[in-house]
């Protein structure tokens, strides 16, 4: 994302200095360079994550920009978040088609400015070019963790207990009331978390050293753990019951129990998925109550092949019309 000065700037770089240079940080060399320069903190090691946004795809066209470009930076940092890491900067690519307006840019700009001093973190280089397709967008995010100390979805054993962090379904059920196929949402509590992800970040370095396997989910409850069971070379048990909803999410599958399968497949939850030894329910209440978030055990990694089974009401497997989000 080099910018030059100058009076007379290309469009991209005058963009970059209009928009992008506000969120650089001291790495970033004030984007006149072609490459950050970065320093590793002393006994810790580097996590890098990238993950991509498309417009009509993992946001809705008519998204306000300032919730684009924070929901962009958030779901990055969820990766960082199931890793134990702390965020230390971000590459960001964006792709915009001609025409794109000044106002929609310094929105999304300022939506990262937010969450940049929510999170302590800073832009340090990237790309801008324009695109004739939807607007997309691509972060690359860094982070560190103490050596040796990362979180890896390789580990879970039989007998270890599944965890979530928050609670599960509000992002697929907010995705429905935007899109106008879902009218229970009164006070907005399912649209915002559909647009603003909120990355377990202290409950993940909360975790570092008790949690055997982590990730976050984001491509459906039943899909992610799947992923877990085939790392850790086992099978899961989930319970339906179990499932940690809020009161919106809770309400609207009263209504309409057919959302219950919705909410465990459906993603955009961005909250920690993780394996622990059942002997450490204590620790791992303590951990959610020292990061303030609240965290659910909700089944158990059982011997057998890497498949999730779910139990629904008395224990009878419940039949689910796809595990999760396919990319493909």
């Amino acid at each position: 994302m080099p910018g030059r000065g100058g009076s007379s700037l290309p469009p991209e770089f005058a963009l970059i200095a209009r928009h992008f240079r506000q969120l650089a940080g001291p790495g970033a060399l004030d984007l006149l360079d072609d490459a950050a320069v970065l320093g590793i903190p002393a006994g810790r090691q580097l996590v890098l994550s990238a993950d991509a946004m498309v417009a009509g795809v993992h946001f809705l066209p008519d998204d306000p920009p300032e919730m684009v470009g924070r929901k962009l930076l958030r779901v990055n940092l969820s990766d960082l978040a199931a890793m134990g890491a702390a965020p230390l900067g971000y590459l960001m690519t964006t792709a915009l088609p001609r025409g794109t307006s000044d106002t929609w840019i310094a929105g999304f700009a300022a939506g990262l400015a937010a969450d940049q001093a929510e999170f302590g973190i800073s832009v340090l280089g990237g790309d801008t070019v324009s695109t004739p397709g939807p607007i997309t967008l691509s972060l690359t995010i860094l982070g560190t963790v103490p050596a040796g100390a990362a979180l890896r979805r390789q580990g879970a054993r039989p007998g270890d207990a599944i965890w979530v962090s928050g609670t599960i379904g509000d992002g697929a059920l907010g995705l429905r009331v935007l899109q106008g196929r879902l009218a229970s949402d009164a006070e907005g509590h399912l649209a915002r978390r559909y647009r603003l992800p909120q990355p377990r970040l202290a409950l993940g370095a909360a975790l570092s050293g008790l949690a055997r396997a982590a990730m976050d989910v984001s491509d459906g409850l039943v899909q992610d753990l799947g992923h877990l069971c085939r790392a850790g070379g086992c099978g899961a048990v989930l319970e339906a019951a179990a499932l940690p909803l809020s009161r919106a999410a809770r309400a609207a599958v009263m209504a309409d129990p057919s959302l219950l399968p919705v909410a465990l497949t459906g993603g955009d939850d961005y909250e920690l998925l993780f394996a622990a030894p059942p002997d450490q329910e204590a620790a791992v209440l303590a951990s959610g109550a020292a990061a303030g978030v609240a965290v659910t055990r909700i089944g158990r990694f059982v011997e057998g092949p890497p498949e999730v089974r779910v139990l629904g009401e008395g224990g009878a497997p419940m039949p689910l019309p796809r595990a999760g989000w396919s990319h493909f």
